[in-house]
């Protein structure tokens, strides 16, 4: 059981409506974990590649490494922690996913604390917004797939209706999914030695 959590804020960059979510983490989780618990949490499928990245300490990037192009490629995911990005002093960094699409989201520290006794994490604690859907476009194809579903009268109404959940909301989230899935999940984190 780990001795303290961060409590995180994550959004998708210019969205709108708003995709929200607040998780609680073990502080000491390695990056990769973290991806996955940014995954389930956010609502996306995992197919893409992912990046860390802080705007402080020259840039600093971790992710998945590109076999092709190791030089250009960020530091291993795995082989840093939260905990080592927050004694750097980072409150707030970069979760990129989907390159080609520029998924870009903040993750800010909020509160570290304490673990609570009998509690499993990461646990979410809020949620506002609906992931959107996988290989929409990015934060524009988005904000395109949202007028086309909402006009009947759109050249692309039909299609787009087609593309996702036909009633897809971006208001409505399931809370209660994400809290299982994250459970799910919270019984595999950790359980492997951090590589560096």
């Amino acid at each position: 059981m780990t001795d303290k959590i961060a409590r995180l804020r994550i959004e998708i960059d210019e969205v709108a409506p708003a995709v929200v979510r607040r998780v609680e983490v073990p502080l000491d989780i390695r990056l990769d974990d973290l991806h996955f618990v940014l995954q389930i949490a956010i609502g996306w499928q995992n197919c893409h590649p992912f990046e860390f990245r802080v705007d402080g300490a020259g840039g600093q990037r971790w992710g998945l490494v590109d076999r092709d192009d190791p030089e250009s490629s960020p530091l291993p995911a795995e082989s840093a922690t939260l905990a080592e990005l927050v004694a750097r002093g980072e409150k707030a960094f970069h979760y990129d996913y989907v390159y080609g699409e520029d998924w870009s989201h903040t993750v800010e520290l909020e509160a570290i604390a304490p673990a609570e006794r009998d509690v499993r994490y990461p646990r979410l604690v809020s949620a506002h917004g609906r992931c959107p859907p996988a290989d929409i476009g990015g934060a524009m194809g988005y904000e395109t797939y949202l007028r086309a579903i909402a006009d009947p009268l759109h050249l692309n109404h039909e299609g787009m209706r087609e593309w996702d959940d036909p009633d897809f909301d971006p208001n409505v989230v399931d809370e209660a999914a994400i809290r299982a899935n994250l459970a799910n999940l919270g019984k595999y984190l950790g359980r492997r030695k951090l590589q560096g």
